[in-house]
């Protein structure tokens, strides 16, 4: 007898001592595992709506903020309004979610019920990220159509003083732009980590759910 043979006998008589689950302790333990996972989701994304909004309160923070006058200030603020909305509508949406998976219920409806979960979170994501890239492409318009907007950035007018408004305007623009890019990147991979991993691990259990159907 071989090496692999011998271990698998071996194998063999260690699980005939291993304890053998029901196929309803299984699904339980999916179920609670899934409903845990959601509860998570829905409290990163009300932490995520709460903490970036605790540094408003601080006076020093809020005198930095520039929202500049006229036509920029009343687009952003409509923005800020629109996505606010949003994202509470989400927030909604994932406590939804998580009132439907917590109650016991068939293999396949639970099935179901991952599959939304997963969909509203992909939407959330997809929301916030194409949210982030709007607010920068508002503010590069803001300062085409709005100069008040970059006269009320400290240092600014002493640099017109040197520069021509247009040419300003243009390397603010390009600055605005890359950043842009860079903070929408940082952002998809802090959303990859948290609800990627969550998001994973949901899949995993709709995975088990669904041979447990076979």
């Amino acid at each position: 007898m071989d090496e692999l043979e011998l271990l698998k006998k071996d194998w063999q008589n260690k699980e005939e001592h291993l304890p053998k689950l029901s196929y309803e302790e299984i699904y339980t333990m999916i179920w609670k595992k899934s409903s845990s996972i959601v509860k998570w989701i829905l409290i990163i994304s009300i932490l995520e709506l709460i903490i970036p909004n605790l540094f408003y309160l601080s006076p020093s923070v809020r005198e930095d903020i520039v929202f500049g006058s006229g036509i920029f200030n009343t687009v952003y603020m409509s923005f800020t309004t629109l996505y606010y909305g949003v994202v509470i509508y989400f927030i909604f949406q994932f406590y939804r979610r998580y009132k439907e998976i917590s109650v016991l219920d068939s293999s396949k409806n639970l099935m179901r019920k991952i599959i939304r979960v997963r969909k509203t979170v992909k939407h959330y994501i997809i929301f916030c990220l194409s949210m982030t890239l709007v607010f920068f492409v508002i503010f590069i318009f803001g300062i085409y159509l709005d100069d008040s907007l970059l006269l009320s950035i400290d240092g600014v007018s002493e640099k017109l003083d040197e520069v021509p408004l247009e040419k300003f305007k243009t390397m603010a623009s390009l600055v605005i732009a890359i950043g842009g890019i860079v903070v929408v990147g940082l952002l998809g991979g802090i959303y990859f980590l948290l609800y990627g991993l969550l998001l994973r691990k949901l899949n995993r259990n709709y995975k088990e759910l669904k041979r447990l159907e076979v």
